[in-house]
């Protein structure tokens, strides 16, 4: 079903099942796979990959060329996953350099007027509200949830299960299963409700309590405390959650709170 106002390329590739709506326009190096729902005025450009079932809402803009100054009108390209949905002037940029690649998983929601930059990782299950700004190169692990109006600046990368209150700001890498609050770097302890919605036990929650207790609460700095709690705590989300921290470039989010965490219920 492809209205006739549509205008797509002749060497676009279309898997079946195709909808797309009125002055929609997909250029020549697009391939989108089977069931794939356009909206009006949807532009797909680039060489840009997208794979089944996925829904771009009116106005979106996937794959136009990064806000680099150092591009230099190269193909460049983005590869999508399946069963997206891509809310109302949403836009996705593709990478900066032709050997590398703006990467989107799969059932991923994305808000109305959010921005994923030129050569960022937005991994799988991600939820990320509106008005929501991913700079260059940012990483977004697994089940992530980016609350309204947050901003996270290039090279970030935001930890698995991690949740960015409304209007916070991370210029440092928020880590996995944390809560980062409104306000800059700023962190308020773990994202409980995430991870009893991908079914974390009460052992393995109170484990990731007392780890972040030790790193973030514990007064000691946080390279002593990265080693200390290796030989204290032991599970593997203890593993994702330390080998995160320890890979991190531009330093973490801090918890500026003295008092400890309320006990869990």
């Amino acid at each position: 079903m492809i209205h006739p106002t549509a205008i797509i390329h002749p060497k676009a590739r279309l898997g079946s099942g195709i909808q797309v709506g009125p002055y929609s326009v997909i250029d020549a190096d697009v391939e989108i796979g089977a069931g794939c729902v356009l909206g009006p005025y949807v532009y797909l450009t680039g060489v840009t990959k997208i794979g089944s079932g996925n829904k771009f809402h009116a106005a979106a803009v996937i794959g136009d060329a990064p806000q680099d100054l150092k591009y230099k009108d190269g193909p460049t390209g983005l590869r999508i996953g399946d069963n997206n949905v891509f809310r109302e002037h949403t836009t996705v940029h593709r990478s900066n350099k032709p050997d590398e690649e703006t990467v989107i998983g799969s059932n991923n929601f994305i808000m109305g007027n959010a921005h994923i930059a030129h050569n960022c990782r937005v991994g799988n299950h991600v939820i990320i509200a509106n008005g929501t700004l991913l700079a260059g190169h940012v990483e977004v692990q697994d089940r992530a949830f980016l609350s309204g109006n947050c901003v996270i600046h290039q090279f970030c990368r935001i930890g698995t299960l991690a949740m960015m209150q409304g209007g916070a700001a991370a210029s440092q890498d928020v880590p996995p299963f944390t809560t980062a609050q409104n306000g800059m770097n700023l962190l308020c302890g773990l994202n409980t409700v995430g991870l009893r919605r991908a079914n974390f036990s009460s052992e393995e929650r109170l484990e990731l309590r007392k780890l972040y207790k030790f790193v973030f609460r514990s007064g000691k700095n946080l390279r002593p405390a990265l080693a200390e709690a290796k030989g204290k705590f032991t599970g593997p989300a203890v593993k994702v959650f330390l080998d995160f921290i320890a890979a991190a470039k531009r330093g973490v989010c801090s918890d500026p709170g003295k008092n400890g965490l309320p006990e869990e219920e």
